[in-house]
């Protein structure tokens, strides 16, 4: 029979994970979640900065990052060095700070089309999600598990949900936009 479930939450997952990334994206502000996709390479292992010491932003325009062991200090202010953050860390014993500097209107058109890229991106993944489920429909009508007004009902409940999920990434899209342009 035919799970519209399993769907539904494969594209949920898709906008959560695409939240997500939006969220670590840089604009004008500091926020911690900025620092999610960075990784740093140690015991053996890439771990996020958040395992490896307490995150906060005392200021609008500050991170600070409270490292615990004292030996990965270095390699974290590595791994923010290397990733396309723009940001650099100033040491002071264990604590890393990260001054956020202001968006230049070029760096800001750039995000813009960093945003819209990742959306696309996003929509591309539902619509593969959704072909993926009309494809199954197509395989149960052919074996005869379901009938035809069946493979109708669904099809449209899973165009209802792909519809749905590209609405909300537009919107997700445009807020990010609007906040990244906001000075």
């Amino acid at each position: 029979m035919f799970q519209e479930n399993s769907y539904k939450s494969k594209m949920s997952k898709t906008l959560e994970v695409f939240t997500k990334e939006l969220s670590s994206l840089r604009t004008g502000r500091a926020n911690a979640s900025m620092l999610d996709l960075v990784k740093v390479d140690v015991y053996g292992q890439n771990m996020p900065i958040n395992q490896l010491g307490t995150i906060t932003t005392p200021e609008p325009r500050t991170i600070n990052i409270q490292v615990w062991d004292v030996n990965n200090v270095n390699l974290v202010d590595a791994a923010i060095k290397k990733s396309e953050l723009g940001l650099n860390p100033q040491i002071d014993g264990q604590l890393l700070r990260l001054p956020i500097p202001d968006l230049s209107e070029e760096r800001r058109l750039e995000m813009k089309k960093i945003v819209k890229s990742m959306g696309e991106k996003c929509k591309v993944s539902i619509r593969n999600i959704r072909r993926e489920g009309n494809d199954d429909l197509k395989k149960l009508l052919k074996s005869k598990e379901i009938s035809e007004d069946d493979e109708k009902k669904f099809s449209k409940i899973i165009q209802d949900h792909t519809d749905n999920n590209i609405k909300l990434i537009d919107e997700k899209v445009l807020s990010k936009e609007k906040e990244i342009m906001t000075i």
